[in-house]
């Protein structure tokens, strides 16, 4: 039997994060009882943004162009590359106004329990990128997760054998964070990559 428009949308909506049958539920209805032209317009966006909306050729992330305006800025400094996990990492780095550099998005991570390899990646794609001659060092900003590591760690081996720098940022106590809330493990991560004082 054929699911009815109702059902359609429900399960569509539940694609989302987060989105349970209960909350896709809601959703549609409201959708339909209170804003159809609200519906109308996300259909329409989410179809343009599936048609308009591509991988920029250098840095992976999405763009509407064949290389993105943050790729084709000369403010940046092409002597540094960023590899993060997802476009929201990349964004989340830039809202620190501390990195001027260049990225390279992954779009995901290392996980071999979900058959996510290096080839799944296109890591070659990241080591033809890193290897233009420009770059001089890769900055590894991947989530401190099990794979965001693993990631991290077969990234740095690979890109680390063909000479160039790699570094990983730091991680430790969150600024504004109370040692008596800190889980044990970031406090012990904060002692081992703990610096010299300024003077």
């Amino acid at each position: 039997m054929t699911p009815s428009g109702l059902e359609s949308l429900i399960e569509a909506l539940r694609c989302l994060p987060g989105v349970g049958p209960k909350s896709a539920q809601r959703m549609a209805y409201h959708l339909l009882q209170h804003d159809r032209q609200g519906a109308e317009r996300l259909a329409d966006a989410v179809q343009h943004a599936l048609q308009a909306i591509r991988r920029c050729q250098r840095c992976n992330t999405f763009t509407e162009a064949e290389i993105c305006e943050r790729c084709l800025s000369l403010r940046r400094d092409p002597t540094l590359l960023c590899v993060v996990e997802t476009p929201v990492d990349m964004n989340m780095i830039e809202q620190t106004l501390a990195y001027q550099g260049l990225y390279y998005v992954l779009m995901g991570r290392l996980s071999p329990l979900d058959g996510v390899g290096a080839a799944s990646l296109g890591l070659d794609r990241l080591v033809a990128r890193a290897l233009d001659g420009v770059v001089r060092e890769v900055v590894l900003a991947t989530n401190f997760t099990n794979e965001g590591e693993a990631t991290a760690h077969y990234v740095s081996a690979l890109l680390g054998s063909k000479g160039l720098l790699v570094s990983r940022i730091a991680r430790g106590v969150p600024v504004g964070g109370e040692l008596e809330y800190v889980d044990s493990g970031t406090l012990a991560q904060s002692l081992r990559e703990r610096k010299a004082c300024q003077r």
